[in-house]
């Protein structure tokens, strides 16, 4: 029979750092990943200050800076055909003073090697978790499933569902909470981005384009707001081109790369969801990250807030995994440490999807074809605490968690 101390489903942001972190405890840890390597297009990138300053206390600061990536100090958008500054990174404290945009999988590389140098650290890659063993109401481990179709079973003190918004073992569970609805789904797709363009964060709401582009250096990772289920009937009405065509309307400098998305298989969907559940934990569960709340892309928050709930977990819960005394009160103490910042941080994103995103969605919020920047904007502007906060919110988090010294590295 397999057996672990602790049991983390999903190889993602959130379950990596948090097998690192309580492997460098001591703890015995096995993390379970479906695929068999961490590529995939167009997962979250987005690696905010807090997170920086997380991967400068594990001691892995020297191997993310060889890391390919590009530095976002500056949102700026398109008013009356020039670019508009909104806001900036400069003011915030701290050392790191941007957001790091770094291909997911050469994160999660970098991470899988620093667990490789703890002796009770176990990445098992191409097995899913596909559902939970229990004694009675108790949850002891997980069934799993190979690449070749093989399976098992682990039984683990503690079992994390870090296994994103889907997630099998919330639903093996029978965890509810709350949903609320969303406006919008999002397609992704690349341009080419050349040496002269503009760089940082550059945000478009036209009359028939909502956008927005992330600096990647020798690209635009691009996302198309659309109407919420609208993907099925769009892709059937509509030339890929189009796509194209109503941005470079907008963003003039990109007219010479109208012809940049040619087929539909380059445009991958984003289904937007946002809930969270009213408990994120059972009987020997804890779910975490999306698993636990789901985000949406508004503020490209939802990494970062799973990384700390990993921190939040791997303090609280890493001396009680030693002595195998994990309670549910135990449990419950993470939620109750990371429910306020997710609250928050979800109750911003309701706010924008009513205010910004359901208007500009449906045509009736029109910012890039004024012929001058709006009051509401230049107000906005012009207050350092009204420009400041929202940055502050979405780089340094709304209850920053404190690095335990067990995972600190020189």
């Amino acid at each position: 029979m397999e057996r672990t101390t602790c049991l983390i489903a999903g190889g993602g942001p959130a379950g990596m750092f948090l097998g690192l972190m309580l492997a460098r405890a001591g703890v015995e840890v096995t993390v379970l990943e479906k695929h068999g390597d961490f590529l995939r297009d167009f997962r979250g990138d987005t690696v905010h200050p807090t997170t920086l300053d997380l991967i400068d206390a594990l001691g892995l600061s020297e191997d993310f800076a060889k890391l390919p990536q590009r530095r976002l100090t500056s949102i700026q958008t398109p008013i009356g055909g020039r670019l508009v500054p909104l806001a900036s990174f400069d003011h915030i404290p701290g050392r790191h003073r941007y957001i790091a945009m770094v291909p997911q999988w050469d994160l999660l590389d970098l991470l899988a090697r620093a667990g490789d140098n703890e002796p009770t650290f176990r990445l098992r890659m191409r097995t899913e978790a596909i559902d939970l063993l229990r004694t009675g109401p108790t949850v002891t481990g997980v069934r799993y499933r190979t690449a070749d179709g093989a399976t098992g079973e682990i039984h683990a003190d503690l079992t994390v569902a870090a296994d994103g918004r889907g997630s099998a073992l919330r639903a093996a569970a029978g965890l509810g909470g709350r949903q609320w609805a969303t406006p919008f789904d999002a397609w992704w797709y690349r341009i080419p981005r050349h040496g002269t363009d503009p760089a940082g964060l550059i945000p478009v709401v036209s009359a028939d384009r909502v956008a927005v582009l992330f600096d990647r250096g020798d690209y635009w990772q691009s996302a198309t707001l659309i109407a919420k289920g609208s993907d099925a009937h769009l892709r059937a009405e509509t030339p890929v081109g189009e796509i194209m065509r109503g941005l470079a309307e907008v963003v003039p400098w990109l007219a010479d790369r109208a012809d940049a998305v040619r087929d539909w298989d380059e445009v991958k969907l984003l289904d937007v969801k946002l809930d969270r559940l009213d408990h994120w934990y059972a009987d020997g569960l804890l779910c975490l990250g999306d698993a636990a709340h789901a985000m949406s892309p508004i503020g490209g928050v939802g990494i970062n807030l799973a990384v700390q709930d990993a921190v939040a977990a791997a303090r609280l819960l890493a001396p009680k995994l030693l002595s195998h005394t994990v309670t549910t009160a135990d449990l419950a103490r993470v939620q109750r440490r990371r429910l306020l910042p997710t609250a928050v941080i979800q109750g911003m994103q309701r706010l924008a999807h009513a205010q910004v995103v359901r208007p500009a969605v449906s045509g009736r919020l029109n910012i890039a074809d004024l012929p001058r920047t709006p009051l509401p904007l230049r107000v906005f502007r012009r207050i350092p605490v009204l420009r400041s906060l929202p940055v502050f919110l979405v780089a340094r988090a709304v209850v920053p968690e404190p690095v335990p010294d067990f995972a600190r590295r020189p």
